[in-house]
């Protein structure tokens, strides 16, 4: 942490500083009122008669001290929150950069919500801890020992006093900060419980109404939610033991002072005025200590979520760059040699031997069953997942060697599921290519067969898509994906069965357009329906991780055993022969 405070430890001084002066104020304030009662309402020291200009040159003082502390009390707070705030702005920042490395297991790993509460809710403790420590360590040290030490000053019988009751003070904090403790690790584990919830049903909120499911995800966000509020209450019932206790401990001492102030006071040996400083000094060590409860309180949660924070900051990403920046003689090949994979942390192998070469300008689909392994294939390209064994290689250089922005730019791919953001078509569109022109959008718009209900919109390219695109169909939000891969105009353009939405005839429109617009772009397409994939160049038909056979449609057709069933299942034997 000292990384993030050292950049603003000036702040940090100037508002220990100012506190120090604030907490000053407050410990001379006893002594004037102490001098007040003695020497100016009581006349100690002038034989019984009230000195009223002693009364009011005390309390003008008294007053300009209030002030100054109130001064040094705002300045603090001031430089209190520019240090507590911008730690918690870089450090918030670095966590994002952190996370936007992180390779697909280890977002899994650590989970969205989880994530979610660390950056936002963890470290706002963290920043709260930061500020608390500043300003409130500093205030309660010196209060507190500031206290004790103006006591003794006063009279060292009080202070003596308050001395005895100390250790009672201290093991009841202990005791509680010990039973508190665990759980505050607890307590942010469950919240990232209930974030994991919410941000699953509001995302999957059309499939829970279309299953009736309502009541089942309100019971199991009531669950999570209720065993936060247990934990939670475990945490406020310890401190609401300790705060009486500690009350009734310091106002114990106060009684005593009361006591032995009455005797001392009686034989001469104590004034009312000394006792009355020794009651307040008495109360500002309550003050302090109770502070200090709320405190510990607040550096506990803070130091278990800085841990969780610092799991964020400490994790290498696990896929580490090459040194190639992409600039190499060949441009679009992509070759796979003896290919195998499997996702980490699991020993099934879903890729095997595979071999497969795509060569500049080559249209090549990939075919195959539900689970057969098509989507974790191209997800090797631009290195989503490193191979097991063997090497995915573009223009001629193993993807492991290139920089991963290096490698990324050479690609343009659309997922099987469709993401976009909250921002203007136009925006979505060049989301891969901020450069792209208004004609460059337009014009990929057109291959992706988009632009006719884009121009039919209120507001055509600058029309605002709803958060993760609800406002589109499921066609729109495809072509959309395919338009903003176009316009990256990537030499390799990889399509993970992104057109599955779209009717035979917009499909086969779209194929037609991005071969007269991009005649030299390599494409790989992932497809499930033959309709899709019958005019590549060639197909790679997978079966159970493995290549099965390699040619095009109509070669396959007379060898491949795998597609003759795919064809025969989706066609039929009256749609071959009018093939």
């Amino acid at each position: 942490m000292w990384k993030y405070i050292k950049r603003y430890l000036p702040f940090a001084i100037l508002a220990a500083l100012f506190m120090m002066g604030e907490v000053l104020m407050d410990l001379i304030q006893p002594e004037f009122m102490s001098r007040i009662v003695d020497e100016g309402v009581l006349g100690l020291n002038n034989d019984g008669n009230t000195n009223l200009n002693l009364i009011l040159t005390l309390g003008l003082q008294m007053i300009g001290l209030v002030l100054f502390g109130c001064l040094c009390g705002s300045m603090n707070n001031v430089f209190v929150h520019i240090s507590g705030q911008n730690i918690g702005n870089e450090m918030r920042k670095d966590c994002f950069r952190r996370i936007m490395t992180f390779s697909f297991p280890q977002l899994d790993k650590f989970g969205i919500g989880s994530l979610v509460t660390r950056v936002t809710n963890d470290i706002t403790q963290v920043q709260n801890f930061v500020s608390m420590f500043v300003r409130g360590m500093i205030r309660t040290t010196l209060l507190m020992f500031g206290s004790i030490f103006f006591m003794f000053r006063l009279n060292r019988d009080f202070g003596l006093i308050v001395l005895c009751a100390f250790p009672f003070v201290v093991g009841c904090l202990a005791f509680c900060l010990w039973k508190a403790n665990p759980l505050f690790s607890k307590l942010q584990t469950q919240l990232d419980a209930i974030n994991a919830i919410m941000q699953e049903d509001v995302s999957g909120i059309r499939i829970i109404k279309a299953c009736v499911k309502e009541i089942y995800e309100k019971l199991r966000f009531g669950k999570a939610n209720d065993d936060l509020i247990k934990t939670q209450l475990k945490v406020l019932v310890i401190f609401a033991f300790m705060n009486p206790v500690i009350n009734s401990l310091m106002y114990i001492v106060i009684a005593i002072i009361l006591q032995a102030g009455s005797v001392e006071v009686a034989n001469g040996s104590a004034t009312p005025g000394a006792v009355m400083a020794a009651i307040t000094y008495t109360t500002q060590l309550l003050h302090s200590i109770l502070m200090l409860v709320m405190l510990f309180q607040n550096i506990s949660r803070g130091l278990a979520s800085w841990k969780r924070v610092k799991e964020v900051l400490d994790s290498e990403p696990e896929l580490k760059d090459g040194e190639i920046d992409g600039n190499t003689s060949m441009k679009g090949e992509v070759e796979l040699r003896d290919v195998s994979f499997a996702y980490p942390g699991t020993d099934r192998m879903v890729l095997e031997h595979i071999n497969l070469t795509v060569h500049k300008g080559e249209t090549v689909a990939i075919m195959g069953a539900t689970g057969c392994g098509k989507t974790s294939l191209v997800n090797l390209i631009p290195r989503f997942y490193d191979v097991t064994s063997g090497s995915v290689m573009v223009d001629g250089v193993d993807v492991r060697e290139y920089k991963q922005t290096a490698l990324r730019e050479k690609i343009a791919i659309t997922l099987q599921k469709s993401e976009l953001f909250s921002a203007t078509i136009r925006e979505n569109i060049s989301w891969g290519n901020p450069e792209a022109s208004s004609e460059m959008i337009r014009d990929a718009a057109v291959t992706a067969q988009a632009d006719k209900f884009i121009s039919e919109t209120s507001d055509g390219y600058d029309s605002v898509v709803a958060e993760r695109g609800m406002s589109l169909s499921g066609g729109q939000k495809q072509r959309l994906s395919i338009a903003r891969a176009i316009a990256k105009n990537a030499e390799i353009l990889i399509f993970d069965d992104s057109t599955s939405a779209l009717d035979l005839k917009t499909e086969a429109d779209l194929y037609d357009a991005l071969q007269k617009a991009s005649p030299g772009t390599t494409k790989i397409i992932v497809a499930q329906r033959i309709a899709s994939v019958r005019r590549a160049d060639r197909i790679a038909v997978v079966e159970n991780g493995k290549i099965a056979a390699v040619g095009t449609h109509d070669e396959l057709l007379k060898s491949c055993e795998v597609y003759q069933d795919i064809y025969h299942s989706q066609i039929g034997m009256e749609g071959e022969e009018n093939a």
